[in-house]
């Protein structure tokens, strides 16, 4: 072994393993556990302020896991980025919260079968091949601040899972077990290989239960 050498870092798609790499991984893991942990303890109140930490918590534990490609590919200003990512997760909790004041609760049937279209929709498959290619996004974008970086991911992000998070709020009431099932449908689409091929079987999979629960 010559001087000066020794191993290298590790890397996989796009993604240099060296050690400001493994914490932010490390720091992005703790901050999903941890979110899943005070969303548990968290009780159901119609408060806007408690709502909104209770639903920027959810909206933590389920999509941190999926935007961590993005993050650890973004070699500087990871926190930002991040906190650019929630805070629109954190804003789009308004719309819930309205439906819910108003007493909006439309049928389970009609809201599983419109979350299964939608994910059979061209606008999914758009909204997802921008969240799957975190190297592509960047690149578009190169120059831009890590914040805003972050907020136009997330508005991506939120086209690719619009029909899950209906499901999630009108039809499984914010439930805490749905709420794992669903995490783990976004990162199998957005993160996982065969992406577009789990979104069509999940669009499947939301029709068939309109038709059994309409049954």
């Amino acid at each position: 072994m010559t001087p000066g050498s020794g191993p290298k870092p590790v890397s996989g798609p796009g993604i240099a393993l060296d050690r400001t790499t493994a914490a932010a991984a490390t720091g992005l893991a703790l901050a999903t556990v941890i979110s899943w942990v005070m969303l548990a303890r968290q009780g159901h109140t119609m408060d806007l302020r408690p709502y909104l930490v209770a639903w920027t918590l959810m909206m933590a534990a389920m999509m941190l896991p999926s935007v961590a490609p993005l993050v650890l590919l973004h070699q500087q200003h990871r926190l930002a980025l991040t906190a650019g990512y929630l805070v629109v997760w954190a804003a789009l909790g308004l719309l819930p919260y309205a439906a819910m004041r108003q007493g909006f609760e439309p049928a389970v049937p009609v809201v599983l079968a419109l979350a299964g279209i939608y994910e059979l929709t061209p606008l999914k498959t758009a909204c997802l091949r921008h969240c799957r290619n975190p190297a592509t996004f960047l690149i578009q974008r190169f120059g831009r601040g890590a914040f805003r970086l972050g907020v136009e991911h997330a508005v991506w992000c939120v086209g690719c899972c619009l029909g899950l998070m209906a499901v999630l709020v009108l039809a499984a009431s914010m439930n805490l077990l749905w709420a794992a099932v669903l995490a783990a449908v976004v990162f199998a689409q957005k993160v996982l290989p065969y992406g577009e091929l789990s979104t069509r079987l999940t669009g499947v999979a939301l029709l068939i239960g309109a038709i059994v629960t309409a049954i």
